[in-house]
Formats: structure tokens, C-alpha cells, sequence
């Protein structure tokens, strides 16, 4: 299926606690896009948007806090754009509260893509920072 989006490490941050979340994150909005195109069960569609959304929650507070806790400058803005995801991921589900019918898998589609655009852009951004905090930190444990 051409909706299916398969892990590249374009997507990794080099945290491997983050990115076991991401590749888990792609992989619950692959099987919900499968579900869809399948005609799955209602209510598991219902119960994996909302497995999602909690996920989602998780993983954002996880790269938060990490990056909180190495200073990362732009935390504020980062955690906004993690609002925004949750915000449209919260939509998602409530469009479908009365009728799972009402989301379509170009619905689906949409909202990993928002999330794939946050994995190739906003997050790149912190990248190099943790990288050059990693090297500060291994400099100061060899003194």
C-alpha cells in the first residue's frame, strides 16, 4: 500500500530511547491506515486512534524532558509545536466519536504527515545541540 511509510533514519535523532518511540508512532499510524483500507473493526480503529493520542503524550513529554534536562534553548517552542500535533491528533478523535465512518484514510494520512514534517524539521534542530552536549559531557567525565 502506498500510504505506508517504513522507518529511515532521515527520521532518527540519534536517542535511541526517541527513536524506538518515533518508529512505534509510525507504526501504529501505518497499521491504523491498514485497518482503514481494510474496512478494520470500528472500535479498533476508535481504540488505536486513541492509543495514538496517549502515545503521542508519552513519547513528546520523553523528548521534553531530555531535552530540558541537556538546557536546550528553544524548549518553549519545541513544546508548542507538540501542542499543535496533540491539538489536531485530539480532532481526529473526536471526529470520530460519533462515527468512525467520518474518518477517511487521507485524514490519517494527513496527520502522520504533520508528524513526519515535525521529525524532519522542528526536531532536526535539536539535534546538532545534543550532539555537541553529549561531546561536552564526555570531555568533562575524561578530566
Amino acid at each position: 500500500m502506498t500510504n505506508i511509510i517504513e522507518w529511515d533514519e532521515k527520521y532518527s535523532v540519534n536517542v535511541p530511547e526517541l527513536d524506538e518511540c518515533r518508529k512505534q508512532l509510525m507504526d501504529m499510524f501505518n497499521t491504523l491506515i491498514e485497518m482503514k483500507a481494510n474496512k478494520g473493526d470500528a472500535k479498533n480503529v476508535a481504540n488505536l486512534v486513541t492509543e495514538i493520542n496517549d502515545f503521542s503524550k508519552i513519547f513528546f513529554s520523553k523528548e521534553e524532558k531530555i531535552l530540558g534536562r541537556n538546557g536546550y534553548p528553544d524548549l518553549v517552542t519545541h513544546s508548542k509545536a507538540h501542542r499543535r500535533f496533540i491539538k489536531n491528533a485530539i480532532g481526529l478523535r473526536r471526529e470520530i466519536a460519533e462515527d468512525v465512518d467520518n474518518l477517511s484514510i487521507e485524514d490519517i494520512v494527513e496527520l502522520r504527515g504533520l508528524l513526519v514534517t515535525h521529525f524532519e524539521s522542528v526536531d532536526t534542530l535539536f539535534i546538532p545541540f545534543l550532539r555537541i552536549h553529549k561531546y561536552v559531557d564526555e570531555c568533562e567525565n575524561k578530566k
